[in-house]
Formats: C-alpha cells, sequence, structure tokens
C-alpha cells in the first residue's frame, strides 16, 4: 500500500524531492525488515526509478545502494552502465560488481570510468591487466598508486611497453616495488635517451659527447638495477639487455669491478649455456684455466680474461675477511695487468682507467658526506 501511494506521489513530486525519496526507499530496502512481499514491492520501485527523467535521482539511487551486499544485483549492474556521474558511485565501491563488469566498462574507454576502477578498494590481477592494456594514462598511474591493488608484473611490463614514454606513468612505474628488473632498465635507458636528445644538452656537450654521456649512465643504471634485483630476477634483466644490445663488454668488466658477481653469474649462464650450478661452483673455487674456458664459452674476448679473473681473486679475497677492498681498489687491480683489448672491441686499458677514476670519484664523495655528517 505504501509503494502505491509512492509511485503516485513521485510523478508530481520535484527533482529535490524525488532525489531524497530514491535515497529513502533504498535504505528502507537495505535496512528495514520488510516482508517479502513488501520487499518486492520496494524493488520494483527502485526499478521503475531507473527511468527517472534526472539523471540526479539515478545518482542518488547509485550512491544510496553502492555500498551494500544486499542491494538489487538487476540495479546495481544497470546503475553501473550508465553516465559516469551516475555510474561513479558502483565503479568506484559496490562490492558486487563483477570482474567482467568493470572490464567492460574499462574496454569502453571512458578516462573517468577507468580511474575510478583502478582506485577501488580490490582490484583484482585480471582487472589490472585489463587497465594496464587499454587504459588511459592517468588511470594506470591511479592504478600504480593504488597500494591495495594487485599488479602482476606481466602487466606492469605491458604498461613500460605501451606508455613508458608518457613521464607520470615512468615516474609511478619506477616508485613501484614490483616492477621488473628489465622494465626497470628499459625506462632508465628512455630516461637517457630523451635526455641525450634534448636540443640544450646536445648544444652544450656536443652530440658525440652526449651520446656517451648517456651510453656511460645506462651501464651504471644497469649494475644499480641489477643491485637492488632479487637473483631470480637476473636472467631476465640479461634477456633483456642481450635482446637490445646492452650486454656489452663495457658493461661486463664494470659488473665484475664492482663485485656484481651474481649478476656475472647471470650473465655467464645465458652466454655460455652453462648449468648455473657449475658457473657458480667455477665462479667461487675455480682455477683460472677454469675460468678462463668458461669465459671462452661465454663469447668473452681473451684479452679481458686476465683483469676478469684478477679481479674475482680478489674479490673470493674479500668474501673471506682476508682483503678489505672495494671497487677502487678492484679495478686498480685489474687496471695494473696490462691486458688491451683487440681492436674490434675497442681499448680495454681506457675502459678500466675509466671505470678506476669513476671509483675514485665515488669514494672521494663518500668520504665528503661522512665528513659532512660527523
Amino acid at each position: 500500500m505504501i509503494i502505491r501511494h509512492f509511485l503516485k506521489w513521485i510523478d508530481g513530486a520535484c527533482v529535490a524531492q524525488r532525489c531524497a525519496a530514491a535515497s529513502a526507499l533504498a535504505h528502507a530496502y537495505l535496512q528495514s525488515d520488510l516482508s517479502s512481499d513488501d520487499r518486492r514491492a520496494t524493488e520494483a520501485a527502485l526499478t521503475l526509478l531507473l527511468e527517472d527523467t534526472s539523471p540526479k535521482v539515478r545518482a542518488a539511487l547509485s550512491e544510496s545502494l553502492s555500498l551494500s551486499r544486499d542491494a538489487p544485483l538487476s540495479l546495481v549492474t544497470a546503475l553501473a552502465g550508465e553516465q559516469v556521474e551516475i555510474s561513479g558511485f558502483m565503479l568506484a565501491r559496490s562490492p558486487l560488481l563483477s570482474d567482467m563488469d568493470m572490464i567492460d566498462r574499462v574496454a569502453m574507454g571512458d578516462e573517468a570510468a577507468q580511474r575510478l576502477i583502478a582506485m577501488r578498494p580490490q582490484v583484482s590481477l585480471v582487472l589490472s591487466a585489463a587497465i594496464a592494456e587499454v587504459a588511459s594514462p592517468t588511470a594506470c598511474v591511479d592504478l600504480l598508486r593504488n597500494s591495495t591493488a594487485q599488479i602482476a608484473p606481466m602487466s606492469l611490463r605491458r604498461m613500460a611497453e605501451r606508455l613508458g614514454a608518457e613521464p607520470s606513468v615512468r615516474e609511478a612505474l619506477l616508485r613501484h616495488e614490483n616492477l621488473p628488473a628489465d622494465s626497470r632498465h628499459m625506462l632508465a635507458v628512455r630516461i637517457g635517451e630523451a635526455l641525450a636528445g634534448m636540443q640544450i644538452v646536445t648544444a652544450t656537450m656536443g652530440k658525440g659527447r652526449a651520446e656517451r654521456v648517456a651510453r656511460d649512465t645506462c651501464i651504471k643504471v644497469s649494475l644499480d638495477i641489477a643491485d637492488r634485483s632479487a637473483p631470480q630476477d637476473h636472467a631476465a634483466l640479461v634477456e633483456h639487455l642481450r635482446e637490445r644490445g646492452d650486454l656489452t663488454t663495457a658493461l661486463i668488466i664494470r659488473t665484475v669491478a664492482y663485485g656484481k658477481i651474481d649478476f656475472f653469474g647471470a650473465i655467464l649462464v645465458a652466454l655460455s649455456d652453462q648449468p648455473r650450478s657449475r658457473v657458480g661452483a667455477i665462479l667461487t673455487d675455480g682455477r683460472d684455466n677454469a675460468l678462463a674456458a668458461l669465459f671462452r664459452s661465454a663469447g668473452l674476448a681473451d684479452a679481458t680474461h686476465r683483469p676478469l679473473i684478477t679481479a674475482l681473486h680478489a674479490w673470493r679475497q674479500v668474501v673471506k675477511g682476508k682483503l678489505v677492498a672495494g671497487p677502487w681498489e678492484i679495478s686498480r687491480k685489474m687496471l695494473s695487468t696490462d691486458s688491451r683489448f683487440s681492436p674490434a672491441n675497442g681499448d680495454l686499458e681506457a675502459l678500466l682507467r675509466s671505470i678506476h677514476l669513476d671509483a675514485a670519484r665515488e669514494n672521494a664523495r663518500d668520504y665528503a658526506v661522512a665528513m659532512l655528517a660527523a
């Protein structure tokens, strides 16, 4: 009876009255102890409100029903398909919407809807994958900043591939602790390439020097990423570097000079096709001839063998506590071997000297910082 009177009354009510009535009716449905007949009648009245000519009324209904698990599913899905001013309440927080419901909305390309979905309290791996694949850059940033969202490594990679040129997305990806090492490197390279290509940089430094600085920086960034990556991620990073052509002799020499032996092992596994256990055993305890054979199977130039072996012996002593040394001391030992690259591979002595000078500058900088902190 009450619902019948409500339906007669609402036709003549103004928008504000209809909005208040929609909210009151929704709360009665969700919170009152209604008989089955009254519940059915109330649901029918709520359904009729979906046809109200004013979007404000439908928005009031959406807001009132959006947080409840007891809301009629037919109303929830209908309201979720509306324009974002109405659907936003449902998209942002309804617990009744399925991943498929929201994936459909993401695929429609409405940025406002995508952003609301990306910021939901619960975002599944499947939904994150859909956002990573088709959503706007802004929605992807919202997803990356959502601490409760579940995002698979492959989705992070996809965002890096698709939107890595967008500064906001790139920054959010680099801040994400689960970004795979290979994607982190790709983004770092893009930053370096962008800087090297800036007109003001090339005008100041010259194109050749800018490109050389970018390459050197890329090598240092690669080592930093490897250092911060879990050992199980090294293989993917090595493969990424190899595909890009960045797995250079300069990178390998610097890797060993700086004591990144686990990463060096991953490089040798990839280049030599030797089992990880065998490579690890040779690097840990292998004699010089075994090390040289391993390097040769990995395609490393003979001229690099002696400096690499010298560095490995020194790092073994450091691990055993018999030597106190860092990259500056180790690179000096490597430089003292006085080996040379073949002409095709460049000048080994110049490379080792460059690494040694970099380490010296880092030592001086660290010492200055320590003095300031004292």
